[in-house]
């Protein structure tokens, strides 16, 4: 058995239901809708480029 912690996976979950909700939310068409969702899901990788680009200026 692992020791591990599961913190990460709960503020994930967290963090896609709300960007979920958000991009849902303001979408006009299904077109608008399913890209909402793709958004979602990548979300993370937009957050760490532009903090990385922030932060090594």
């Amino acid at each position: 058995m692992s020791n591990t912690s599961q913190g990460g996976n709960a503020v994930y979950a967290l963090g896609l239901i709300g960007a979920l909700v958000y991009f849902l939310s303001n979408a006009a068409t299904i077109g608008d809708g399913v890209l909402g969702i793709l958004k979602a899901l990548v979300w993370p990788a937009y957050l760490v480029y532009y903090a990385l680009e922030f932060f090594l200026k």
